[in-house]
């Protein structure tokens, strides 16, 4: 009885070892198809009360699930214009649902812009994404400009870069969002804050971190370094401002907070604890840094976003259907939302960067150890057994 119970616990860690190997190597196939089914599991999430929810574990998890659907709609629409449609009538339900009562809540309607540089910087961009996919109308254009010139004032009247996103407390990676998404205008619509852009990198530059030379985590109310969760997302929007500041600022955060397990959220050769920005930290790796860095990766044209996309699909137990496909179950949907953001990320402004030299593929051996090393073991085991049985017999 209890052989046929390690046989059986053998042949399950042998397929589970298979299925992990083929995740690490083989080619991806449609990785598009993976994501439009994450969207649909999302859109019922969604509709079942999941951005509700996410606000009681999250400061802004409702705004964040939404915003998030939204742009990976747009990222889909982009790349398949055969979607575009679809991706219009689901960028505008999202946008609607971030309008909502719900959705302006945690914030502060009097701060400059309204409801404060997280809220209008990300909100803008998504608009911009419905403009880009190419079924806009009159009246998109118009609340689009409106709300790229409330950011641009915003920017042109304060002593700072970094503008508030709650009454008394700034981040720069939302200024970095809101920036972006003035670059987008200018794409998209006409040439019309490029100035303001550029006078912003210009003053970020002198208020970068001088640990590491990157933009800081917090300026308001006090400044605080670099921190991985923050930067991971900085590198993600940052190429559409300055492509070139971008790459440089890219290759620093790679240098101090990238690693063989995932993305660190403090710098390396330092250590520090985990808050509702970084989520629980492993061995100092931050999970939500890790998620975002593989999309900042793929905007990068940088390797590393494979390997991390392949990570995840070891190591985030995801379940595919033939219309859904969840990680983890689907316990948390944000945490899909941010994958299935990253999975597809491109830049809606900058073009044309130079692919990064490519990563090593020595990478996959620790995975493929620790996938393989059980199955060996039971296996050689019973080998084992086996063999003393036959002596026992044979003497």
């Amino acid at each position: 009885m209890l052989r046929k119970l390690v046989i059986g616990v053998a042949v399950i860690a042998t397929l589970v070892a298979g299925v992990g190997t083929a995740r690490l190597v083989l080619p991806w196939t449609d990785p598009a198809r993976g994501v439009v089914k994450q969207l649909a599991f999302l859109r019922a999430e969604l509709e079942g009360g999941a951005d509700l929810s996410a606000q009681k574990q999250f400061p802004e998890g409702y705004f964040f699930l939404n915003v998030l659907y939204g742009l990976t709609w747009v990222q889909v629409g982009i790349d398949d214009p055969g979607r575009s449609a679809d991706a219009t009538a689901e960028v505008r339900w999202a946008l609607d649902r971030i309008a909502s009562s719900d959705g302006t809540a945690p914030f502060d309607e009097s701060l400059q812009p309204q409801y404060g540089v997280f809220y209008a910087g990300w909100t803008n961009w998504l608009r911009g994404g419905l403009i880009a996919l190419g079924h806009s109308d009159a009246a998109d254009r118009d609340t689009f400009t409106s709300e790229s010139v409330e950011i641009a004032t915003a920017f042109r009247t304060a002593e700072t870069p970094f503008l508030a996103a709650y009454p008394g407390q700034a981040w720069p990676v939302d200024s970095v969002v809101a920036i972006a998404s003035l670059r987008l205008y200018d794409a998209l619509v006409a040439p019309r804050f490029g100035q303001i852009a550029r006078n912003w990198v210009t003053t970020a530059k002198t208020k970068l971190d001088p640990a590491t030379g990157l933009l800081p985590h917090q300026a308001v109310p006090q400044v605080s370094g670099a921190r991985g969760s923050s930067q991971a997302m900085i590198q993600r929007f940052l190429i559409d401002v300055d492509p070139a500041f971008a790459r440089t600022q890219y290759e620093i955060f790679k240098d101090k907070f990238v690693t063989g397990l995932g993305v660190r959220e403090y710098p390396k050769g330092t250590t520090g604890q985990g808050d509702v920005d970084s989520g629980p930290l492993v061995f100092g790796m931050s999970l939500s840094a890790t998620v975002v860095a593989m999309g900042a990766a793929r905007v990068h044209h940088d390797p590393l976003g494979d390997r991390l996309a392949r990570t995840g699909e070891l190591v985030g137990l995801p379940f595919s259907g033939l219309k859904t496909k969840r990680y983890v179950f689907g316990a948390v949907p944000i945490g899909d939302a941010f994958l299935a953001w990253s999975t597809s990320a491109r830049p809606l402004v900058a073009a044309g960067q130079p692919e990064l030299d490519g990563e090593s593929g020595w990478w996959r051996l620790p995975w493929l150890v620790l996938l393989w090393l059980p199955a060996l073991i039971l296996w050689g085991a019973l080998h084992l057994r086996h063999r003393g049985r036959r002596r026992r017999r044979a003497h």
